[in-house]
């Protein structure tokens, strides 16, 4: 069976680049039926952080990823609930293996594999600066490679400090990389490792390659950065004696400069997007994205967890590095905050009206016909409803007393789910007419002059005048005969009653603007900007 698993250091934060290798670790278990396991890596006790494991938890639990072993909270809506492990093949926390770690090194001490490095930090200092001194790579020199047995036990016994190193074999080291494709090492380019530190704690290398095998795990997908530490691991499972799981090594993330993404340039943990207000779908469907795509021919860029666990596939993660493109995670939570008020609507309109048909007009555009005209109403009521509970701490008090209000936020609608914070600016022309030059009233690309604005103002407010029912079906098709009637393109006559309701270069089209603002205060502003001609 497959099975994969998440090992992050508790040091802080999670990183996006973090987020990103549980994601995909926890993507490529689901697609073949495998297993999930987190696994914390506290080895290195000066870089731990109190709260880091319990933030790591509180994260992955509210984006969704799940994961079959590893430590959980009893609890997962509390969070200040103890942390309990789940799986066969625990502790999950290395602090709390170290035995483990010290059991098995002494086998590799035993087999001549690994042997204890008694040089003080001033001796390998010195022999660094005299090796670059010389040009050549800084690596231990194995000074305490042969020292006899007796000789260790005395040093042993005096007290001096020491660590556990591996012998390195002289030799190709080869593996493929899922990725990468075949990547090979010369054995003598890689130093002694320290698998065993003076503090008795294993090293990531050690505690790494020990887990690894014990959990059972068949796939290592990581980040790019541990490529050079995969020859060190494949040596440590020949030493022992075992066989290494699968490698894939995941590209950097990248500022847009195609510097290595850091918090120096911007916000990199997943927090951080959190406390600013960005879904979880959203975050998910951007973070699979950096370095992976579902294939050429695929257009489909929306993806939620569950579809993403299905399109997911390793051979379709790209070797360069992904840029981290802020204006496309703001794209994601727009298109994911219109997906997800669709689905509201879509299950209020069911059930105010069981026998609606929903239609799609276009790409996520969609429109309901109802049974009763009682019951587009009840529907247009919640619809309005649903925008003001999203925008309405962003609006003036006078605003949400007028009754223009609710029809206003149907025609920006996609603007509040983009950025409700901004409503007040998209909609306030319905309130205070706005300041502009005669010259918005016309065109040059559609044919529209001073003296075509001022005919197609005339006509429309003429033809509008009569108008008693006054409705967007009426209102478009009253326009369109008067379009007709006049014999001018569509844009000759609705672009100066757009700009003239507007006062705006952009805005709702002509037929809704006219709908919110009601017949007497259209006829007013048609008026005002023929006077301005």
């Amino acid at each position: 069976m497959i099975k994969t698993r998440f090992a992050p250091s508790p040091t802080g934060y999670l990183h996006v680049g973090g987020l990103r290798t549980a994601l995909y670790c926890y993507l490529f278990a689901k697609k073949s039926g495998g297993k999930f396991a987190l696994r914390i890596e506290d080895t290195d006790q000066e870089r731990f952080v109190p709260g880091a494991l319990e933030n790591l938890i509180d994260t992955l639990h509210w984006v969704g990823i799940t994961y079959d072993e590893g430590p959980i909270k009893k609890d997962p809506t509390d969070k200040n609930s103890e942390i309990i492990e789940k799986g066969p093949v625990g502790p999950y926390i290395q602090s709390k293996r170290t035995a483990i770690y010290k059991e098995q090194v002494q086998k590799l001490i035993d087999a001549g594999q690994a042997y204890r490095c008694f040089c003080t930090k001033e001796r390998l200092d010195e022999m660094r600066e005299r090796q670059t001194a010389n040009k050549q790579a800084p690596m231990y020199d194995r000074k305490c490679l042969d020292l006899p047995q007796s000789e260790v036990e005395e040093k042993i016994k005096a007290g001096e400090k020491f660590v556990i190193r591996q012998k390195i074999p002289y030799g190709t080291l080869k593996f493929k990389d899922l990725i990468r494709g075949n990547v090979q090492f010369d054995g003598k380019t890689i130093d002694d490792q320290v698998l065993i530190k003076s503090d008795g704690f294993p090293t990531y290398h050690l505690a790494n390659v020990v887990d690894d095998h014990f959990m059972e795990i068949t796939h290592v997908i990581r980040g790019e950065e541990w490529l050079p530490s995969t020859p060190k691991h494949i040596a440590l499972y020949q030493a022992f004696g075992w066989q290494h799981p699968e490698f894939a090594h995941l590209p950097l993330l990248l500022n847009a400069d195609r510097s290595k993404l850091s918090k120096r340039q911007g916000d990199v943990a997943v927090e951080d997007y959190i406390k600013k207000g960005y879904l979880r779908e959203a975050i998910i469907n951007f973070v699979a994205f950096l370095g992976w795509n579902p294939g050429s021919g695929e257009e489909q860029e929306i993806f939620s967890l569950e579809e993403l666990e299905k399109a997911f596939s390793i051979d379709k993660v790209h070797k360069s590095g992904a840029i981290f493109n802020l204006e496309k995670l703001d794209w994601f939570n727009w298109r994911w905050k219109k997906r997800l008020f669709n689905a509201e609507l879509e299950k209020a309109a069911k059930e105010i009206d069981p026998a609606v048909v929903i239609s799609e007009a276009r790409k996520e555009q969609f429109t309901y016909t109802f049974s009763d005209p009682e019951n587009e109403e009840k529907f247009f009521k919640s619809r309005c409803e649903k925008l003001l509970k999203i925008c309405s701490e962003y609006l003036p008090k006078e605003f949400l007393n007028d009754e223009k209000l609710t029809k206003a936020l149907i025609t920006v609608e996609e603007k509040i789910l983009r950025e409700p914070k901004d409503i007040k600016d998209h909609i306030s022309f319905y309130f205070t007419p706005q300041e502009y030059s005669k010259e918005l009233l016309t065109h040059v690309k559609m044919g529209v002059d001073l003296s075509q604005a001022t005919i197609s103002l005339k006509s429309g407010k003429e033809d509008l005048e009569k108008l008693s029912d006054w409705n967007l079906k009426t209102l478009q098709d009253t326009l369109m005969q008067t379009v007709a009637r006049l014999g001018v393109k569509n844009g000759q006559l609705l672009w100066p009653l757009r700009a003239a309701l507007s006062g705006l270069e952009f805005s709702p089209g002509v037929f809704e603007l006219a709908w919110v603002l009601g017949k007497e205060e259209t006829l007013k502003r048609l008026e005002t900007a023929v006077n301005k001609i």
